[in-house]
Formats: structure tokens, C-alpha cells, sequence
């Protein structure tokens, strides 16, 4: 790929592959940001002009990648609503954090998905990373807008860096913590067997922190982190 900002139009399978790439980077660095992980299972790496963490814990690798398998094949067909992970104490069992990851798709680009007609309750789960390659070609035909792959890249990097620099306001975890991703979906979407509905685990009285978005014309995914306060916690 040509290291020119180049406009190009990113197809349907070319937004999946980016919106999938950022979900698996955008957990891990919350894995490794808020210490879920320990640090010596990350590697780093480069990606979107920044080094970024990846687990190298072969379970937690399997898992994320059996997700994001699936969630290709419900972006594609414009199922998924938003991706949540969430947060909680391993001792007290309450939701401490909900990062929350906001999916539409483009009118023209939709087809014939209902992304309007999302489920009452989320789902949950109990190679490598997505192919990030960007397919540039004709388009659908709908003449949809154009942008280069650098303009994406940037806006995703602003929302890595704002999930590093979390640490500078979200409250100290002081406890062993879990996490659980959850995906709102359609009423169309095809829900595989291991799946299953899933509490939301909202967070009482919490406070919110709005992330940047980013588009690939396509997609757009809008991010924001809710979170307990420190000072409700039983210390």
C-alpha cells in the first residue's frame, strides 16, 4: 500500500476489517491499561503511527479472535449495534467500568440490514489479529464519500491515546478485576449456540467520559468510558 495520502474508496469488507482491528487493539490496551492483565503478557507493536500492547497470553489471544470473528461477520451484514467491555471486581462483583464502542453504518452501505432494530439485551461469549489490509476500489456504486486511509488511521489513533492517558482520570482499581465484552445486535442477527443474552451491568450513579469517534465512511464508531466513582467503592 502506497505510503501517499491517497483517497481511496473503502469497500464494506475493507470497513470490516478496520472496525474489527480497532476492537481487538482497543481491548487489549484496556486489558493492559487498567492492569486486567499483568504487563509482562503484552508485546508491543506498532500500529496506527503509535506502539500499542497485544496479549500474548494464548488463551485471552483464542478468545478475542474467536469474537472478532464473529463480530466480522455481523458487521457485515450491519447487525451490531455497539460493543461493550465491561469492567467488574473479581471480590465484590460490581461493575466498575463500562467502555462502550457505538456502531452505524452508512445508509447506502446498509443494504437491506435493520440496524434501527436492536435486541433488549446484549450478547456475551462464554489468526492474529483481523486482516487490516484496506480494499480500495469502485465503491457500490452509490457514490459515497471518499477518505484516505491515513484520515482514518489518525482518528483512530486519537482514540488509542485518549484510552492511554485513561489512567490520569478513571479511579485506581483496588481490587482483582474481570472483564466481559458484551455485543448489541439486531433482531436479525444470527446468534451462534455458545452465545447467550446477557445482563447489561450498568453502573449506578457513574460518571461518563465521551471518547472520539472515527469513520471510515462506512462505519462510524463513537466511544465513551462510564465509570464508579472512587469515593462510592467500599474501600
Amino acid at each position: 500500500m502506497s505510503a501517499t495520502d491517497t483517497k481511496t474508496v473503502i469497500t464494506l469488507k475493507g470497513s470490516v476489517a478496520i472496525v474489527s482491528e480497532f476492537f481487538f487493539t482497543a481491548i487489549n490496551s484496556i486489558l493492559y491499561q487498567r492492569g486486567i492483565y499483568t504487563p509482562e503478557t503484552f508485546r508491543r507493536e506498532s500500529k496506527y503511527g503509535l506502539t500499542v500492547l497485544t496479549t500474548t497470553d494464548d488463551g485471552l489471544l483464542q478468545y478475542l479472535n474467536n469474537i472478532m470473528k464473529q463480530m466480522e461477520t455481523w458487521l457485515a451484514h450491519g447487525n451490531v449495534q455497539r460493543l461493550v467491555v465491561v469492567v467488574s471486581g473479581v471480590d465484590s462483583g460490581e461493575t466498575l467500568e463500562r467502555w462502550q464502542f457505538n456502531v452505524s453504518v452508512d445508509d447506502d452501505k446498509k443494504k437491506n440490514a435493520d440496524v434501527k432494530d436492536e435486541n433488549d439485551a446484549p450478547v456475551a461469549n462464554s489468526n492474529a489479529a483481523p486482516d487490516t489490509e484496506i480494499r480500495s476500489g469502485s465503491g457500490s456504486g452509490n457514490g459515497g464519500k471518499t477518505k484516505s486511509v491515513k484520515e482514518v488511521h489518525n482518528e483512530i489513533q486519537a482514540i488509542i491515546r485518549q484510552v492511554t492517558a485513561s489512567v490520569t482520570f478513571l479511579p485506581l482499581l483496588n481490587e482483582p478485576c474481570s472483564f466481559d465484552l458484551l455485543v448489541y445486535t439486531n433482531k436479525e442477527a444470527v446468534v451462534p449456540k455458545k452465545w447467550e443474552d446477557s445482563d447489561p451491568q450498568y453502573i449506578m450513579n457513574s460518571q461518563e467520559v465521551k471518547l472520539r469517534s472515527f469513520t471510515t465512511s462506512v462505519h462510524k464508531v463513537e466511544s465513551l468510558v462510564t465509570y464508579k466513582e472512587a469515593d462510592e467503592w467500599e474501600l
